[in-house]
């Protein structure tokens, strides 16, 4: 059997089409295939090598990077409670043509994801960090090359995992204590009350005021959030400032009219604004839509209304003003509604400069088993309709949902285009 029978295929014959591009004007190719032919030039100029061609491992070994890229997050850390349903990820040595003979070899490729040059062991280890750890990354769709480009520089020189200073892991902490106080004392106060919970999706309050602060030092003056019921009480009173005797009181219902009888729901129904100042002295204003129990029915009038005040307040300038729309997982993928707003974002008439996306998913739809809810691997598969990048993180890691919720305004703000942060937790 040929042992260069996984070269014999259409890539090696693209490659060797890249290089003649290449060597006729480097600035034709892709910016990592640059590097790559600059390696490979670079080591012919040392003379020739004993034994295998050294050209062909290192194409094996920039595909199997490119590969995590597309599909690390197949095999990604993200479920805190179970495993993964097991995909086939195509991620192994030999898929490549690669063998753990290989493993101490060292390949200039690794300067592709700014490590420099490293053994293939080293590669392997800062790609399964930056993309099959707490955080996978669905973006290779995207045709917008500077999208990707951005998302390597983004994300591969730390691993997908920044450096917190000791100030700002003390307010994670902070905020993360907040909500899970918040959800106990409820459970505890008023047992048998109906409650949508954030229990197991803590993380979403540290994250969401981090995306705030960082919207607003990019010149972000207002928000406008539309979300169904599960943690919205939590966001009412962390992020927007309801006071907890506001909160709770409703649950006591001396809001009802007397002709209501019974309990009900309507204080998962309220909206609210406010004025805030970020941590950093930004002034924001922050409006969070009424809406009923039709769950995704919200989206269209959080996309109508900042479409108005884009243009009647803001000038047209859509870094102004920011749509976050938080969803549930199997409301997202189970209503058209949103497949309607998804088609619609970029036409003339209709487009806000970049929805933000945020799915909690409790991995049990309200009533409906998580294997049972859809047919696609995931509920954000619609994003691949506006080539949107996909953030999929760990629930029980706020420092990746930080930096995923992060990433995602920057996007936002640069490329304008939607963004999603799928949060998986439990319930």
């Amino acid at each position: 059997m040929d042992k260069y029978s996984y070269i014999n295929n259409a890539n090696g014959a693209f490659v060797e089409d890249l290089y003649d591009k290449y060597q006729k004007d480097p600035a034709s190719v892709d910016p990592s295939w640059q590097k790559f032919f600059e390696g490979f030039e670079f080591s012919k100029s040392l003379g020739p090598v004993k034994g295998e061609s050294v050209s062909n491992k290192e194409i094996s070994v920039v595909k199997l990077i490119n590969a995590y890229r597309s599909r690390g997050h197949l095999i990604s850390d993200t479920n805190p409670v179970r495993k993964r349903r097991p995909h086939k990820a195509d991620l192994t040595l030999d898929y490549f043509g690669l063998t753990e003979a290989d493993l101490d070899t060292v390949f200039d490729a690794g300067m592709e994801i700014s490590i420099g040059t490293q053994s293939l062991r080293k590669i392997l280890d800062h790609l399964e960090k930056t993309y099959c750890h707490t955080i996978g990354v669905e973006f290779m769709y995207c045709r917008d090359e500077k999208l990707r480009q951005w998302l390597y520089q983004e994300m591969e020189p730390i691993a997908n995992q920044p450096k917190f200073t000791p100030d700002e892991s003390k307010y994670i902490l902070e905020k993360i204590t907040q909500s899970v106080t918040f959800e106990k004392f409820i459970h505890t106060k008023y047992v048998g009350k109906k409650r949508f919970s954030l229990e197991g999706l803590e993380s979403l309050i540290p994250s969401l005021d981090v995306m705030i602060r960082q919207s607003a030092e990019l010149g972000t003056k207002e928000f406008i959030i539309g979300m169904a019921h599960r943690g919205r009480l939590n966001v009412l009173a962390h992020i927007f400032g309801k006071a907890y005797e506001d909160v709770f009181s409703e649950f006591e219902e001396y809001m009802l009219p007397k002709d209501i009888k019974g309990s009900g729901d309507v204080k998962y129904h309220l909206g609210r604004s406010a004025d805030i100042k970020t941590r950093d002295g930004h002034k924001i204003h922050l409006s969070l839509l009424p809406n009923p129990s039709h769950l995704e029915s919200v989206n269209p009038v959080v996309q109508g209304n900042v479409y108005a005040k884009k243009l009647e307040v803001y000038g047209n300038d859509a870094k102004k003003i920011v749509p976050v729309l938080i969803h549930g997982d199997a409301a997202y993928s189970g209503q058209g509604v949103n497949y309607e707003v998804a088609h619609m974002s970029k036409l003339e008439g209709y487009g806000n400069g970049g929805t933000i996306h945020i799915v909690l998913n409790n991995q049990i739809g309200f009533t409906t088993n998580y294997k049972e809810g859809r047919s696609s691997v995931y509920c954000t598969d619609i994003a691949k309709v506006t080539e949107s990048p996909v953030f999929h993180v760990n629930a029980d890691d706020p420092f990746a949902v930080t930096h995923a919720m992060r990433m995602a305004v920057k996007i936002r703000q640069e490329f304008h285009i939607d963004v999603y942060v799928a949060i998986l937790g439990y319930r």
